[in-house]
């Protein structure tokens, strides 16, 4: 299972943001446990309220959407805090989060999770944070994807996949985690076939490659370049 060498955690997530002695605290907190590939951690409308930190691993955030079809929204990798809008207001969960292969976390139940915030004002301001990025990022894509076609949108979404989860113990170029064509259409807000044909003139100008849930990027620099375009 993959995990995080050294201590190096991402500076993005919520272990990487602190430093010794609340990152101590945190990983402290509540038990560890074991998720397989394919499992379901958290369940979209389940009225469970834990928290879990990524210990090691990578999970997809995802949610129902109103056709029926399960809608990809995020990937979040060791170091992430996950299941935080339960663990704050105790409502129900607002998406499911699924195992994308062998998983380790650190659980944490919502009265501890909560009272380690208000004894440690810098893991609050840590997890804060963390929130506000996920909403930025989430008004981002929003913003990104307005008036930009399906080539552009899914360019733009390839370079923010290769650059912010780049695959540990392997050539930074490949798609980090394994993605369906389904699950990139949902990522890009488009249909299979659209993104299907933007796939296809990618690989016809040699920018991109792929096989069965992989994509690698051959020319970063092209890709960037159509990322940067706007319809």
């Amino acid at each position: 299972m993959g995990g995080v060498p050294n201590g190096r955690w991402p500076q993005t997530s919520l272990v990487g943001r602190l430093g010794p002695d609340d990152r101590a605290v945190v990983l402290g907190l509540g038990g560890r446990v074991r998720h397989r590939a394919g499992e379901a951690l958290i369940r979209e409308g389940e009225d469970s309220d834990f928290v879990l930190i990524l210990l090691g691993g990578m999970v997809k955030v995802s949610a129902r959407a109103q056709d029926g079809r399960e809608a990809l929204l995020a990937v979040r990798i060791a170091g992430d805090l996950i299941g935080e809008f339960a663990g704050i207001d105790g409502r129900p969960r607002s998406a499911r989060i699924t195992a994308c292969g062998s998983l380790l976390a650190q659980r944490v139940g919502r009265a501890p999770f909560l009272a380690c915030l208000q004894a440690n004002p810098g893991i609050a301001i840590a997890v804060n944070e963390v929130v506000v990025a996920k909403m930025r990022a989430a008004t981002g894509r929003i913003v990104d994807f307005a008036g930009c076609d399906v080539l552009t949108r899914l360019a733009r979404m390839l370079r923010y996949l290769v650059l912010t989860y780049p695959r540990p113990g392997g050539p930074p170029a490949v798609i980090n985690p394994p993605l369906s064509q389904a699950e990139l259409a949902t990522l890009v807000g488009a249909s299979d076939s659209a993104v299907g044909k933007s796939l296809r003139t990618l690989r016809e100008r040699e920018i991109i490659s792929t096989r069965y849930r992989t994509v690698t990027i051959r020319d970063l620099t092209a890709l960037e370049q159509i990322a940067s375009e706007r319809a």
